[in-house]
């Protein structure tokens, strides 16, 4: 394990080098990554401009639910730039062979591709939404709120992680990634920028169930803002929803493993 981490850490170490060696292409693509984030902030206060508020919820909670989702989700994408690509990168070429021969595992290797340094550019927004909403929550957070924004943030990279490894575990059968799965990882961080509250019966089923978006973020948030949940979830629940997405990704690299890497036929090149 410990030979795993070390070997890893001097992977990320020689990815980061690499970027760093066109540092202008760095800054241009880190800049694009935090204007998007930008364009999708100016979205939500150009509705609650219009609208002034969803039920209980006000802009500045709105915007805490932006930070940690996409602070969250900012670092899981910079992480699993391997298991994204795998389709085109490793497997459509015949290069999955390659990982199979080494003696090292193949979460590790993928893991290892590449640390994508530009995507600093959405968690630097983020944290600075999260700042600003924070001061116009002061006051409201509970004793505890530290450790469970915490939490939930692991909870949110751990669970976007899970749904990338399940996008790699398609790519054994369609080659190619499905863009369905876009759906459930940019497309769920749209969703889970906004409360779970506000949806339907059956969307909030599908994210608290399924692909547990709400545990990793909508209750956690209430929890530390000490808020009274439309749906009724006591405190303790809330607080500690976020271990879902930790299991979520325990269960997507079981499925990698079993499922995904046993059906992988070699190119023969």
């Amino acid at each position: 394990m410990i030979a795993a981490l070390q070997l890893y850490g001097h992977m990320m170490v020689m990815s980061v080098k690499g970027q760093m060696q066109y540092r202008l292409s760095f800054f241009f693509l880190t800049l694009a990554s935090f204007v998007t984030t930008i364009i999708e902030l100016v979205g939500i206060w150009a509705l609650f401009d219009r609208f002034g508020s969803l039920g209980q919820w006000q802009l500045y909670h709105v915007c805490f639910f932006f930070g940690i989702v996409n602070a969250g989700f900012a670092v899981s994408d910079a992480l699993t730039t391997g298991f994204d690509q795998m389709g085109t990168l490793y497997i459509k070429n015949g290069q999955f062979d390659r990982l199979l021969l080494r003696p090292r595992s193949i979460a590790l290797q993928l893991f290892g591709h590449e640390l994508a340094l530009r995507r600093a550019g959405r968690l630097l927004q983020a944290v600075l939404v999260l700042i600003w909403s924070g001061f116009q929550l002061q006051g409201s957070f509970h004793p505890l709120a530290p450790l469970i924004l915490l939490f939930a943030v692991t909870g949110v990279i751990c669970l976007f992680v899970g749904l990338f490894i399940l996008q790699a575990t398609l790519s054994f059968w369609t080659v190619e990634s499905l863009e369905v799965m876009n759906t459930v990882t940019y497309g769920g961080v749209e969703t889970a920028q906004y409360p779970l509250a506000i949806y339907n019966r059956a969307l909030q089923w599908f994210f608290i169930w399924i692909v547990p978006l709400g545990c990793v973020a909508y209750f956690p948030v209430v929890a530390a803002l000490n808020l009274t949940d439309p749906l009724g979830t006591p405190w303790l629940f809330q607080a500690l929803a976020p271990s879902a997405g930790v299991i979520f990704l325990a269960l997507s690299l079981l499925i990698f493993n079993r499922a995904g890497i046993r059906h992988y036929t070699s190119t023969g090149s």
